[in-house]
């Protein structure tokens, strides 16, 4: 296989099947129905391996990638599933760090081709089983297995699980997942199943007792992470990242009860050395310290507020580059914006990407410093020109913002 092979299959398999990332809600199959019928294709790999799953609004790959790195750190050949990817696809699945082979991602792209006519899946739901068959391939000792959307009908949630975690609730797709934030709660509660422990990290009562009445319901324990304290440190930056590291702290004591190994050491060395373990970026990351330039992904309106509300917290001037996709309510985020700061408003290089100019009207309502480029390079490079040393630059409001910036500058930083 050539890497002009493994671009094309790629490029075919983003064509073929409906992507919830660039086609947005019309890609959006609800129903395990489909994921079924996929995952007995292939021989149900799903139930061949043991899995972690993990949902919640904000800071599942936060605390995936964290749990990943310190069992990691305590000897465990680690399997993760993260969504979306920045740069490549394969950062979707993998294994202790490392990306899928690109081969084993042609090659399962090629059996797609032979589904049978009733199995037409989504894109994500085909990530989903060529992860459970990589895990299942490459014998992982553990599996952690990110939900993509929601949780009652993502295609995730076809899994048993040892464990599992909703992280947070917080308003976010209320065209697919529910108008209110309990309504969203009972759609991540689906992923709890009758008798596998359920963490919560949320400190909404409501929240708490809707996902605390499913794990009675299923004879599931009931575990709130949000009650402990802890002086944990991950080198994941971000005032939000002292929640997931509890929640991480619950997995891995629901861990030991199941004869995991893992020791303080273990715990301490883990959290420190995520990126370098797991390879995760995007939140809060630090791409240069001269000037300081900060990415995160963070892209819906709870995501934002902490985000933004830590910039706020930051004594130097801002120069912020966002960009945003079709369904975002710009008018809520203009409310939320920093202060101190001039802003380069710019179109993500995607099908669902929204062009500053339809929102222009907004802008100016907002009384902002502000320019507009038609592409995020555009917008970075405009910023750079204009900051100094003492200044910084922030990039955001998308993931597919932070991966275009990183696709076109993590290179030529090393």
């Amino acid at each position: 296989m050539t890497t002009e092979q493994y671009k094309e299959a790629v490029e075919w398999l983003f064509v073929q099947a409906p992507n919830y990332q660039t086609d947005g809600e019309k890609a959006y199959k609800p129903g395990l129905d489909n994921i079924i019928r996929l995952c007995g294709f292939f021989g149900n790999p799903q139930e061949k391996i043991k899995c972690i799953h993990i949902g919640g609004t904000n800071g599942k790959g936060s605390t995936s990638n964290m749990l990943a790195s310190v069992l990691q750190e305590s000897g465990y050949k680690v399997g993760l599933y993260n969504s979306p990817h920045l740069i490549d696809f394969t950062e979707r699945i993998k294994i202790n760090g490392n990306n899928c082979d690109k081969t084993f991602v042609y090659d399962f792209i090629q059996k797609l081709k032979k589904l049978p006519e009733d199995i037409q899946p989504s894109f994500f739901e085909f990530t989903t089983i060529m992860a459970f068959e990589y895990f299942y391939r490459q014998q992982a000792d553990i599996a952690i297995i990110e939900v993509g959307l929601g949780g009652r009908l993502d295609s995730t949630n076809i899994i048993t699980p040892l464990i599992s975690a909703i992280t947070n609730v917080q308003l976010d797709h209320q065209n697919i997942l529910g108008d209110t934030i309990e309504e969203i709660a009972a759609e991540k509660a689906g992923i709890v199943k009758p008798g596998v422990p359920v963490i919560s990290g949320d400190e909404n009562e409501s929240v708490k007792a809707i996902i605390r009445s499913k794990a009675a319901q299923e004879h599931a324990v009931f575990i709130d992470a949000s009650l402990p304290d802890t002086d944990l440190v991950s080198d994941l930056q971000g005032n939000y990242q002292k929640n997931n590291i509890k929640v991480v702290m619950a997995l891995l004591q629901e861990l030991k009860k199941l004869n995991y190994t893992v020791s303080d050491e273990n715990v301490r060395e883990g959290l420190l050395h995520v990126h370098r373990n797991t390879g995760f970026i995007g939140r809060w990351f630090e791409f240069s310290r001269f000037p300081l330039i900060i990415c995160d992904t963070g892209h819906n309106q709870a995501g934002l507020e902490h985000v933004f509300a830590q910039l706020n917290a930051m004594d130097r001037h801002k120069h912020i580059i966002l960009g945003f996709v079709n369904d975002k309510k710009i008018d809520e985020v203009m409310k939320i914006l920093p202060q101190n700061a001039e802003f380069y408003f710019a179109k993500p290089a995607i099908h669902r990407g929204r062009h500053p100019e339809e929102y222009r009207t907004l802008l100016e309502e907002a009384k902002i410093p502000f320019t507009i480029f038609d592409s995020v390079q555009l917008a970075y490079l405009a910023a750079k020109e204009q900051c100094t040393d003492e200044e910084m630059i922030f990039i955001g409001g998308s993931n597919f913002v932070v991966g275009e910036f990183l696709e076109k500058n993590l290179e030529i930083s090393k």
